[in-house]
């Protein structure tokens, strides 16, 4: 890909911009992904930290990148491409009449905004004031967009000034990761699957998101958000639209988000009366993991007292001729036994069980699909014991291992969203509807817990959440697929 464009990161002497951004891009410029005349500008918001960057720089990619990724001499290269620059968002008028002359206008222009949420406006109206944005910018939000809907609306307003919505590149990282792309092409080139993906041959589904890792110095932030602010109106509907959508009439972005848009709104909402039978909220004490003894998630806040769930469970069904009667579990949460990302897509038992109890009971077909930490496909079938004379049933799994099958390049979801915005190509990325949309469905559950007094239930570091989460599916005769059985 040849590209002609001034990337701005602002912010990038944070934790996302090393560990994420910066790394994406070295790795799109090493697979050649990224060439032409490009300049990436990295604002900072001192002097010192401006003179110091690059070596900083250095130092993250080759703790962030794969063993034996980082080259030397593709550094050198890489790092021509690099300008630090001093930049205060709030300063008047010399910062920004810095980058002003820096940028070149036959280039488009990409403003990366890895800041707080609370700075879109500003920074934007910034950027505006100093006759920044033309018809070629665009820009790109970091989430969380927003604490509820009205906030999301009100920094969507903001952004909305200064750029049509064609401009605005919502990211959600998890979308850009090659198995959840894969998931459409499984859904709609093979018939195999499309003609089954329906309630008529789906018992259920499962989507998790487990997370070894506490508070990692964000314990403002998480304790005024929580895991269903954190994960579950962002990360996790947007794999359950992208597993629920209809088929739309052409793969682009627009008509992509329009379907997504139609599962958001037909998913049933969760009542006050029914709060404690379709939701569950939790929260992690110290416990054993990996061997370690982690504390508890009070003795990381250093407080006394805090009724932030860290971990979600909620059962949800899509209202459409498709869905209808299925339920959807939702589940995420911090300090879990193991990290994880996957959907679980449990299909129904054949109609008749042909063989002898004695062959053994011929279990339902499950597709597995992970996203992290490794990324697969997996599809359980029953098979015959082939050592055995007589018929005997046992489990088989076909196996796709996707990183196995693509060692030429490197799966990186923030490489493939970054090339994505350069080539202008909104597919992946996320409407403001949908944002309003999620946020309608979450806010409910979220004012429901506080009405009811709703008060997370305790459960230990190291293990898969609280057992009222496991009684959640086990009251309508399920069990979670944990990765580690």
């Amino acid at each position: 890909m040849t590209n002609h464009c001034d990337l701005v990161i602002f912010g990038a002497t944070g934790d996302l911009a090393l560990r994420k951004l910066l790394p994406a891009l070295y790795r799109s410029y090493s697979e050649k992904s990224l060439s032409g005349d490009f300049k990436i500008h990295l604002t900072c918001r001192s002097n010192s930290q401006k003179d110091s960057y690059l070596t900083k720089l250095k130092d993250s990619l080759q703790e962030h990148l794969s063993e034996n990724e980082f080259c030397s001499e593709t550094w050198l290269q890489f790092k021509k491409r690099l300008f630090p620059i001093q930049l205060d968002i709030e300063n008047e008028k010399h910062d920004w009449q810095q980058l002003e002359q820096r940028l070149d206008n036959r280039r488009e222009r990409i403003f990366y905004l890895s800041i707080a949420p609370s700075l879109y406006a500003l920074c934007c109206r910034q950027l505006a004031r100093f006759k920044l944005i033309n018809r070629h910018s665009r820009v790109v939000l970091e989430k969380p967009i927003g604490y509820n809907q009205t906030s999301a609306e009100e920094i969507n307003s903001e952004v909305g000034k200064y750029f049509n919505e064609k401009q605005i590149f919502r990211i959600d990282h998890y979308l850009g990761k090659e198995t959840v792309q894969n998931l459409m092409i499984l859904r709609f080139s093979n018939l195999l699957f499309e003609n089954m993906w329906d309630r008529k041959s789906i018992d259920h589904i499962q989507i998790s998101i487990g997370e070894t890792v506490g508070l990692e110095g964000r314990a403002g932030f998480y304790n005024d958000a929580g895991a269903m602010r954190d994960m579950v109106q962002n990360h996790l509907l947007q794999l359950l639209c992208l597993i629920a959508m209809e088929p739309p009439n052409e793969f682009s972005g627009d008509n992509i988000r329009t379907e997504k848009i139609k599962v958001l709104k037909a998913l049933r909402p969760v009542s006050v009366d029914s709060i404690r039978q379709e939701t569950i909220r939790g929260q992690y004490v110290s416990g054993q993991l990996a061997d370690n003894l982690v504390p508890g998630y009070l003795e990381e806040l250093k407080k006394p007292q805090s009724f932030c769930e860290t971990f979600v469970a909620i059962r949800t069904f899509v209202d459409n001729w498709r869905w209808s009667g299925v339920p959807f579990y939702l589940r995420t949460g911090k300090r879990l036994k193991q990290r994880c990302a996957e959907i679980s897509v449990q299909f129904k038992p054949v109609s008749h069980q042909l063989f002898s109890s004695q062959a053994g009971i011929s279990q339902p077909n499950r597709l597995i699909i992970r996203l992290q930490p490794e990324e697969r496909i997996q599809l359980s079938i029953t098979s015959k014991k082939l050592n055995k004379a007589e018929t005997q049933l046992k489990q088989e799994l076909l196996d796709l291992n996707l990183n196995d099958n693509s060692t030429s390049l490197q799966s990186d979801a923030y490489k493939r969203l970054l090339l994505d915005v350069i080539a202008n190509d909104p597919s992946l990325f996320i409407h403001r509807e949908e944002i309003d949309t999620a946020w309608r469905w979450v806010d409910p559950i979220i004012e429901g817990w506080r009405k009811d007094n709703y008060q997370p239930e305790l459960y230990r570091a190291g293990s898969w959440g609280p057992e009222s989460s496991d009684r959640l599916l086990a009251n309508d005769g399920r069990y979670w697929h944990n990765p580690d059985e």
